[in-house]
């Protein structure tokens, strides 16, 4: 099956809906005025999503995969945040977890097309 483009992929939906939920999250209460914090976990929720259709573009399933391993990365960085955001009173615990499992959900579908284009690239 050929993907045509990235926008198609699970694992991107997944990341897209992350972006939108970190933003909901930190505009409001506490958490919106801390900036640096509400900085730094909007930008690791957007590197999930500009760092997989970043890899797509690049043509090449090796630039992809370590793209997306970044994009993995920085899902494990935007549940890192949470903790603090939740240590600090920032969010309540059924906010936490709920956002805590759309970044988890989001870092597996990663791994498993990691997996997937590894898989590809060693049936060529």
């Amino acid at each position: 099956m050929k993907i045509n483009k990235f926008e198609d992929i699970k694992a991107w939906q997944l990341a897209r809906e992350l972006v939108k939920q970190v933003y909901k999250l930190t505009s409001s209460g506490k958490f919106q005025k801390d900036f640096g914090l509400k900085d730094q976990i909007r930008r690791a929720a957007i590197s999930v999503m500009s760092n997989f259709s970043e890899g797509f573009e690049r043509n090449s399933i090796n630039e992809f995969i370590q793209f997306l391993y970044i994009a993995r990365g920085s899902a494990g960085e935007v549940r890192s945040q949470l903790y603090i955001a939740l240590d600090l009173g920032y969010i309540s615990k059924a906010d936490f977890q709920e956002i805590f499992s759309k970044a988890e959900e989001t870092s597996k579908a990663i791994f498993g097309f990691i997996k997937y284009l590894k898989s590809l690239k060693n049936n060529l």
